[in-house]
């Protein structure tokens, strides 16, 4: 698990999220944790979740650029983030530049309408959908199906997902140089399989999931809060569903 900024970023107002838009006193705040600063990044790269370089002008940039889901700038050396400014600079998350994530949203079709699989992450206490970072030289559709069963015992490995979305995610951890992408699938089942929590995740639960108000209502009246970030991923599966499909 990536550490969470501690900083408070500057406030970034709308019209001025834009990098077109000039911002002669933008002044963002380095959230780089002392994971990932010279002094410590030694142990976070053989601790397997960090790229060792403190430095992003040192990196070559075409390569990544070309397999980003969301394409991206570099300015001087220093990539630079494809949804505008954040109030946040420097890096929380394992990769300089753009950190591919996959998400897996699992949906049970049982006669009380569709149920939907979240874990209840271990660093906010929230309930999410079982996904996580694609591993070095892994694709999407591996890391799918690799994190979902990491974090819930499910194992999907013959199940042919629905890409919902390749889509920028809101993650608390980014930055103007550093930020989170994913792949949004869907997975059907007929009924809600056993799931338990594991690595990351406290717990695994099924929860109903007519709408997303619903799904929210659910997890209130469980004494939970949903994972803000992953609103909108799991909006495109209601959309999905509401359509039919």
């Amino acid at each position: 698990m990536f550490p969470h900024p501690h900083t408070a970023p500057q406030p970034v107002p709308t019209d001025l999220r834009s990098w077109s838009t000039p911002w002669p006193a933008y002044a963002p705040a380095d959230i780089t944790p002392a994971e990932l600063r010279p002094d410590g990044i030694a142990a976070s790269v053989r601790a397997g979740w960090a790229e060792p370089a403190t430095d992003p002008t040192t990196l070559g940039w075409e390569p990544r650029q070309d397999a980003a889901l969301i394409p991206f700038d570099v300015v001087n050396g220093r990539p630079r983030n494809p949804a505008g400014r954040t109030g946040r600079t420097g890096r929380n998350l394992g990769k300089w530049g753009e950190n591919a994530a996959a998400d897996p949203i699992v949906i049970a079709d049982t006669d009380l309408g569709p149920f939907v699989l979240l874990i209840r992450r271990d660093d906010c206490g929230q309930w999410a959908i079982p996904g996580g970072m694609v591993d070095p030289g892994e694709s999407a559709p591996a890391a799918l199906v690799r994190e979902l069963r990491e974090e819930t015992g499910v194992n999907l490995t013959d199940a042919t997902p629905t890409v919902l979305a390749m889509t920028y995610v809101d993650d608390p951890r980014n930055s103007d140089e550093a930020w989170v992408c994913s792949t949004v699938a869907l997975f059907r089942v007929p009924v809600p399989l056993h799931a338990v929590g594991a690595d990351d995740a406290l717990e695994a639960r099924w929860f109903p999931f007519t709408s997303l108000a619903g799904l929210r209502v659910a997890i209130a009246a469980a004494g939970g809060q949903l994972y803000a970030a992953h609103l909108p991923l799991l909006g495109h599966a209601a959309e999905f569903l509401a359509g039919g499909a």
